[in-house]
């Protein structure tokens, strides 16, 4: 499932705008007073203005040879953290690498290295290294049903969990990670999963508003 647009909302545009483009060294594709567009690989992540937008979860496909390049990369730029002590996160079962880091909104991002895709660089590692966005979170009370009308809108199958309190949806190119919010919370401090808004753009196209899917045509 590819991610073409994913529109994110912050209450800080300055200091968003700053950490990517200058911290992390992200190429700014437009910038205005009340939005900006960052390109993550084939992915443009928008973030717009709203006071009262909450933290997000999304992950970032790196290529699949390079955690330890990120890993040691991101530590000279952010504070890394760990999960159960480790800063490099083995998903045993997905057969994939994560590092997890704030950036100033606290929303939650992860660089993950997946090895199935075979994706792999010899290139020192900058931010020419994000493939696209990957993953975003939704935190709800059911998961069946959200899961029920994203499959409604596109074919979306099961990657991983199950549909009582967590599932991944869709594949390693684009995943939706629906969580029952009043029983898991975000990796890796396991953060309070708010129930933020979001547009996404590409192979599935919706609008996630107030906790409802919203189709896009």
């Amino acid at each position: 499932m590819k991610i073409s647009r994913l529109v994110i909302y912050t209450p800080n545009l300055v200091s968003q705008t700053d950490f990517y483009k200058n911290v992390l060294g992200v190429e700014v594709i437009s910038e205005t007073q009340t939005s900006v567009e960052l390109k993550f690989g084939d992915t443009i992540l928008e973030l717009q203005y709203f006071t009262e937008a909450k933290p997000y979860h999304f992950a970032i496909n790196i290529p699949s040879n390079q955690e330890h390049e990120a890993l040691a990369w991101l530590k000279q730029r952010v504070n890394v953290l760990p999960y159960q002590g480790e800063e490099l996160v083995d998903f045993i079962n997905w057969n994939a690498k994560s590092i997890y880091f704030y950036d100033p909104d606290k929303n939650i991002v992860e660089l993950i290295a997946r090895k199935n895709l075979n994706i792999y660089s010899d290139e020192a590692f900058n931010a020419k290294q994000f493939l696209c966005v990957s993953e975003i979170g939704i935190s709800i009370n059911n998961v069946a049903d959200i899961y029920y009308r994203i499959n409604a809108i596109e074919n979306t199958p099961l990657y991983f969990g199950n549909l009582d309190w967590f599932c991944a949806a869709g594949d390693e190119y684009g995943l939706f990670i629906i969580i029952d919010q009043s029983k898991k919370g975000w990796l890796p401090n396991n953060d309070y999963a708010f129930t933020s808004n979001f547009k996404i753009r590409g192979d599935v196209n919706f609008d996630f508003v107030n906790g409802k899917i919203i189709k896009f045509n």
